[in-house]
């Protein structure tokens, strides 16, 4: 008689799929887990590279994504199509991670079937409906649905405590997100991009839905006067499928000598140009987690985050869209070595590479798996 335990893992968009994959592999080497992995492919061809680096080819996917989504539209779609594949899959667990439409229907449809449902970095708040949007909603929702809370920190324990989460339902086990960067940046990658080695190199990631239109443009702007001011600097950016952020980025940024605008790096490539990095500018919640631990100071534009903790180490910076305000961030760090230098400490309040077997060792516990292997 088989009595292991049905695992289903959620990925949905490329973020996802780099801090699930340390659980994924971690759970599949448990002989009690029968792991399926589910990609709904909110975001397609970002969620393949990445999945495709950590070796992993989901079971199942839904191939959800298509061109200008709309969210109520992308909602309805995602609810339908998980519903069904609940149904057929039978599921013991479903695990999903963050705070994306996909996990939010995940947990969600897992309620709708009572189906225990374990959320990977919860806790994670801002407090503010509209920043980030619609991801703080997600993660409230995700966050009242879940069996069990595995959260990055204390801070984010303390979060849903606040919100009445019961401190049995709560462990604290760091971010998978520092177990993927430590087994990627170990080793040395192709960037695939020419750089100029005598440059300081900005890393630029901006993308957030909050950001489009002017807020987006100032942060151009921004980034053209800095390379403009600092002939000894380079931009590298990676700029983001979406329309809005496209046409905006090469408008007011395409042409300049310095700086560079290519496609989105895949996962090992970008975790290698955070290395090379001198500073990053970001709106990005994963680069806020990443860059500290590289030992690289992150700007980031936004005027809230749900990242607080590496804000309080001092090695991470929020600077909003303003203009002037990035500008003036950003020089200091160019024109000062001991600022620069009180930033890039390699403080990592995120984990320390072992999140995934923490949240393992919690699952083989709750679910009783001496008796599921006899």
């Amino acid at each position: 008689m088989d009595n292991s335990k049905r695992i289903l893992c959620i990925v949905g968009t490329r973020p996802e799929g780099i801090k699930m994959a340390p659980l994924i592999k971690a759970l599949k080497r448990e002989p009690w887990a029968r792991v399926t992995v589910l990609a709904t492919a909110q975001h397609r061809g970002l969620l393949d590279q990445v999945l495709s680096l950590f070796d992993i080819q989901p079971d199942v996917d839904l191939d959800i994504m298509r061109p200008n989504q709309a969210l109520p539209e992308l909602t309805a779609r995602l609810i339908t199509a998980l519903d069904e594949k609940f149904v057929e899959l039978a599921p013991d667990v479903v695990l999903a991670q963050g705070d994306t439409t996909t996990v939010m229907t995940t947990a969600l449809v897992a309620f709708y079937r009572r189906i225990p449902f374990g959320h990977v970095e919860a806790g994670l708040r801002t407090h503010d409906l509209d920043n980030p949007f619609p991801e703080e909603m997600n993660r409230l929702v995700a966050g009242h649905l879940a069996r069990w809370h595995f959260v990055p920190t204390e801070h984010s324990r303390q979060n849903l405590l606040r919100e009445g989460i019961a401190d049995t339902a709560i462990h604290v086990t760091g971010n998978t997100v520092i177990d993927a960067l430590l087994e990627v940046a170990a080793a040395e990658w192709p960037l695939g991009i020419p750089l100029d080695p005598s440059k300081r190199l900005i890393l630029v990631t901006a993308h957030r839905r909050e950001n489009f239109g002017e807020p987006f443009r100032a942060i151009c702007r921004a980034i053209r006067q800095l390379v403009d001011r600092y002939e000894d600097t380079e931009v590298l950016y990676p700029v983001h499928p979406n329309p809005n952020v496209q046409a905006t980025a090469h408008e007011l940024l395409g042409g300049h000598p310095r700086i560079r605008l290519c496609e989105p790096l895949d996962y090992a490539p970008f975790v290698e140009a955070q290395k090379r990095a001198y500073l990053i500018l970001t709106d990005s919640g994963g680069v806020q987690e990443e860059a500290p631990a590289l030992g690289k100071p992150v700007l980031v534009l936004r005027t809230e985050t749900e990242r607080p903790e590496a804000v309080d180490e001092g090695v991470v910076r929020l600077v909003g869209t303003d203009q002037a305000s990035i500008v003036a961030e950003a020089s200091r760090l160019l024109d000062s070595d001991s600022a620069y230098s009180d930033m890039a400490r390699g403080v990592s309040p995120y984990g320390d590479g072992l999140a995934a077997q923490r949240i393992v060792a919690v699952l083989r516990n709750a679910l009783d798996t001496k008796k599921a292997e006899t």
